[in-house]
């Protein structure tokens, strides 16, 4: 037996987006209990990949009518992530399912994170804290320890059950005097904090999720937002919209607005068949 081939990122986890459409007429033709035998597959396949982190089957019902299915796979192996992805298409009778759209990334950590002397400065700076002081060394572990969750955070996401998710690629600009890339680290770090701040207002309101896929993907990064309400999602693009990072520098694609639903309740919201009609047996 061959040994799959092994592909791991030095930290971090690779990430799936997937978007399909039903094809209705072959699904209308399937056998009798078919669509019963599919939900049971797909099941079978999350509950074998529901860790909370990786590696992760993560089912969602589109709306919007850009798609009617979405999923998001997370793994440690790229080869492990190819194989959720056929093992998920598998699930599904051929021909049934038509794909609208897929966006592969990463996790990474930015690197405008405050370092550890960035810490140390702001204690001394902004605080008026003396080094070597009982509250400064306690106030600077707990920066630190602050800045480790955050790694974790990043490279190893547990994302929550929420009821929205929204997904949408985005680029910084490249075009003539707004060529993020020209610009020096200390002023694209400056404009990042700006944006940064904005964004930790919508705290308990918003889990966000960066991935990165320059080299990887057509675009530089996918930002996958979680909420419980659509509102919080448009308040926070909105709000983006006018920090400088994005009103200036940023470039976005197609926006996907969808709903967390375990399989069951997607064949319930998407009519794919009831359990009485297709019950295995």
């Amino acid at each position: 037996m061959t040994t799959p081939i092994s592909v791991k990122l030095d930290r971090g986890i690779h990430v799936m987006h997937l978007f399909y459409f039903i094809d209705r007429e072959r699904w209308a033709g399937l056998p009798a209990r078919e669509s019963a035998h599919t939900r049971t597959r797909l099941e079978a396949l999350c509950a074998a990949n529901a860790s909370v982190s990786h590696p992760r089957v993560v089912t969602y019902a589109n709306v919007g009518g850009k798609a009617d299915l979405a999923f998001i796979l997370y793994a440690a192996d790229l080869s492990q992530l190819g194989r959720l992805h056929r093992k998920l298409e598998a699930c599904f009778p051929a021909g049934t399912l038509r794909k609208v759209y897929s966006y592969l990334s990463v996790t990474e950590l930015t690197e405008y994170m405050p370092t550890e002397e960035e810490s140390r400065q702001n204690l001394i700076q902004q605080e008026k804290l003396q080094p070597g002081t009982p509250e400064f060394e306690t106030r600077l572990a707990e920066a630190a320890k602050r800045r480790q969750e955050y790694e974790h955070f990043r490279l190893y996401p547990e994302m929550p059950d929420w009821e929205v998710m929204c997904f949408y690629p985005m680029n910084k600009r490249r075009v003539g005097g707004d060529n993020w890339y020209v610009l020096d680290f200390t002023t694209r770090k400056r404009l990042m904090g700006g944006h940064a701040r904005v964004g930790r207002k919508f705290a308990g309101r918003i889990s966000q999720l960066i991935t990165g896929s320059a080299g990887i993907d057509d675009w530089e990064w996918g930002v996958t937002l979680m909420a419980h309400q659509v509102d919080a999602i448009k308040e926070i693009v909105y709000e983006m919209r006018f920090d400088e990072v994005s009103a200036r520098y940023g470039e976005f694609g197609t926006f996907y607005m969808n709903l967390r639903l375990q399989p069951d309740a997607l064949w319930d919201h998407l009519g794919l068949g009831s359990r009485a009609q297709n019950s295995p047996g």
